[in-house]
């Protein structure tokens, strides 16, 4: 478990699958992706591959918590999604973050990413990479605060994206 100043970050239990389906099912949500809600059935299946990730590799997805609600406002970490975009981006950790709609703006992104960035580099220090939609604009502020810088352009399901790499 690691605390910030407003959050919680944890590995994910199963009474997350909640606060999972209201975010990912959100089509707000997914206003810069162009990608499409999931399902309950789509969130279930990502709760178990985020819970896997910490007993194969030790390492993975945090919920991030806010303090002082107990409210579930999104989740980041790093895990191994083998999305298929090759070994310049496969072999490496994948940092991933994702805010719930409602809690947007308020910083929390960061927040939750740096800690558990600070996390990563002092338990398993290596490249890690992400990818973002290039309309993503508030994620890439986040990936360049936390030092990740551009290396190549992808297409991922259909879409274009943006490949980053950070070193610790």
């Amino acid at each position: 478990m690691i605390e910030t100043p407003r959050l919680i970050l944890r590995p994910h239990v199963l009474d997350d699958y909640n606060g999972l389906c209201a975010m990912f099912g959100d089509p707000d949500f997914y206003r810069l992706s162009g990608l499409t809600p999931q399902s309950p059935e789509e969130v279930w299946h990502r709760l178990l591959r985020y819970m896997g990730h910490w007993t194969a590799f030790g390492w993975g997805l945090f919920a991030a918590i806010e303090k002082d609600t107990g409210r579930f406002v999104g989740d980041t970490g790093l895990a191994d999604f083998h999305r298929g975009l090759g070994p310049t981006f496969d072999l490496s950790p994948e940092a991933a973050w994702a805010i719930t709609p409602a809690c947007q703006g308020r910083g929390y992104a960061l927040e939750a990413v740096r800690a558990a960035h600070d996390w990563f580099d002092a338990t398993h220090p290596q490249r890690t990479v992400c990818i973002i939609d290039p309309s993503n604009t508030p994620s890439q502020k986040v990936a360049s605060a936390l030092g990740y810088k551009a290396f190549a352009d992808a297409t991922y399901k259909g879409h274009k994206v943006t490949q980053f790499e950070r070193y610790p």
